[in-house]
């Protein structure tokens, strides 16, 4: 809102974003591709329009629907969202409290996770203890906790240099290629876009490209 007159975020979005895509969205700061992410990951209800996931339309859900789909998603932070008094073993066993897991059986698959992102001999140390891009393996580790059918990551490469903004990339393709997990990235960094299978642009509200997921789909089999 400015003042008594709405402004919208989003105008006429219409995507499709198949099973097993990597796709990245792109577009200057204040475009709405936060607000997009947030929709998709079903953060956000729209206004208008409706969000399709799995068959689900986000609008039609209810409060404990919402929450229930939101455990498919795994969400990765600019911020990372680490608890800075929690080891990096503790803080992915934590984001998998809500699937009713034994505490044995939720520490043997935070280890085995920890140790597929690279840092199987960083487990027991807190967040000011690791790098910036230690931090967001395990943000991308407390994520993978909750077995998502896609990841959403918000300006992943925002805070890292270039030597850990590539072992991110490469991270994620290994996930996407192996996993087949679905991985939509907001990003202003070229080099993520050049990876992904395709690249959503965003300009005002409105998507000025959106790539072909149909060749896509191609690429990716």
């Amino acid at each position: 809102m400015q003042g008594s007159v709405p402004v919208p975020a989003l105008r006429g979005v219409d995507l499709d974003i198949n099973a097993g895509e990597f796709v990245a969205i792109m577009g200057p700061s204040g475009s709405g591709k936060s607000t997009l992410l947030n929709l998709i990951g079903a953060l956000d209800v729209p206004t208008d329009g409706k969000i399709v996931i799995d068959r689900e339309d986000t609008s039609q859900l209810n409060r404990n629907q919402l929450a229930k789909l939101r455990r498919r998603i795994g969400f990765v932070f600019q911020y990372f969202n680490l608890i800075p008094r929690l080891t990096a073993l503790q803080n992915v066993e934590l984001g998998m409290t809500i699937q009713g897991m034994s505490p044995k059986k939720r520490r043997e698959k935070a280890i085995r996770i920890l140790e597929s992102v690279g840092l199987g001999d960083r487990m027991k140390h807190k967040p000011s203890e690791l790098s910036g891009g230690q931090q967001q393996r395990v943000a991308i580790a407390r994520a993978l906790g909750q077995d998502p059918k896609f990841l959403l990551l918000d300006e992943p490469t925002g805070n890292v240099d270039t030597a850990t903004r590539d072992s991110l990339l490469t991270l994620l393709k290994e996930l996407n290629a192996s996993q087949g997990i679905t991985i939509i990235v907001v990003t202003h960094d070229p080099e993520i876009a050049q990876q992904a299978r395709r690249t959503i642009r965003l300009v005002d509200g409105l998507v000025v490209s959106k790539g072909n997921p149909e060749i896509s789909r191609e690429v990716s089999s």
